[in-house]
């Protein structure tokens, strides 16, 4: 299976707990599925909730570790736990959390989602951003996706773009699909990148 579709898979939506539509002769009540998805929702909120609470107390707990200032904000995005380290009264998040292309932060998010696992024995899939890098690397690509599709579609030829982390690839691969495209990674961390392929 290629990164695009496994990347695809991991940021859509979860698969309906529901049953299958009844068929006649059914003795199912059709009025308990409402139900059964609303309890599972439910607890998958309440899930995500707690991810972020561990995550939360272990962001802090390395801050202060590090005798670094930051304030810990705590979200639900869609099918994840969304968590933001951002500059507190007392000063600015030192960017080396961010580091270089964004390597330390990629770094802390695994530690994050190890210690969340640790904590609640579920594999994590939180996202961590730092002084808003994430937003304004979003931004980024997705103008440097349209521009390569654009470019793409006007000489007809593939386009490789740099080398990218696994979140900034995903960024680009739904930009490009919107756009009307394809899209596939090619190479080995950390060299992986998004290559734009032309209309077949």
């Amino acid at each position: 299976m290629s990164e695009t579709t496994q990347e695809s898979q991991v940021a859509g939506t979860v698969a309906p707990a529901g049953a299958p539509a009844d068929e006649p002769g059914t003795e199912t009540p059709q009025a308990e599925t409402p139900q059964v998805e609303s309890t599972s929702r439910s607890s998958r909120l309440e899930l995500l909730e707690r991810e972020g609470e561990v995550a939360a107390d272990f962001l802090e707990t390395l801050l202060d570790i590090a005798d670094m200032d930051g304030d810990i904000d705590v979200d639900v995005d869609g099918d994840r736990a969304s968590i933001a380290i951002v500059d507190s009264d007392e000063g600015r998040v030192p960017r080396k959390l961010v580091g270089d292309r964004g390597r330390v932060l990629e770094a802390l998010q695994e530690l994050t989602r190890l210690a969340v696992q640790a904590e609640t024995g579920e594999r994590s899939r939180l996202m961590l951003d730092v002084a808003g890098h994430r937003a304004a690397r979003r931004t980024e690509l997705v103008e440097l996706a349209r521009d390569a599709a654009r470019e793409v579609k006007e000489s007809g030829q593939e386009k490789a773009l740099p080398a990218m982390s696994a979140f900034e690839r995903k960024v680009v691969h739904d930009e490009v699909l919107a756009a009307g495209l394809s899209s596939e990674s090619e190479g080995a961390e950390p060299h992986r990148h998004v290559v734009v392929l032309p209309a077949s």
